[in-house]
């Protein structure tokens, strides 16, 4: 079983940045893939960045060029750097991991989720 814990959410300007990171503890099988998704109130959950274990990336068409995935296996951080914020990323941002096709859309099905960490932007 895995634990995944997110952090670094909070309060900023537009224009500002934040930098979310997510810890996984524990047995994560096969996953081949971990990513971030978002869920503002009254909306879906969207797909923001996916990463697999060679390190290829990608993004949501509404953040590309904002926002930057990252992970480091040694320590089994995921990272998610976000600059330019504006009031339409503000949502509870989740990191997740699964064993799938790591496209960004699929990521807020995987398998594994945290329990996930503010983003508003006002």
């Amino acid at each position: 079983h895995v634990q995944l814990v997110e952090s670094g959410g909070g309060s900023v300007r537009p224009g500002g940045s934040l930098t979310l990171s997510c810890t996984a503890c524990g047995d994560a099988f096969n996953a081949n893939c971990m990513g971030w998704f978002r869920q503002a109130p009254g909306k879906e959950r969207e797909g923001v960045a996916a990463i697999d274990t060679d390190g290829n990336t990608n993004y949501a068409d509404s953040v590309k060029g904002r926002f930057t995935i990252s992970h480091d296996n040694g320590k089994n951080t995921l990272c998610l750097q976000m600059n330019s914020l504006n009031p339409e990323d503000t949502g509870m941002y989740y990191c997740a991991l699964d064993q799938a096709r790591c496209i960004v859309s699929v990521v807020p099905r995987f398998a594994y989720g945290g329990q996930g960490t503010q983003v508003t932007v006002s």
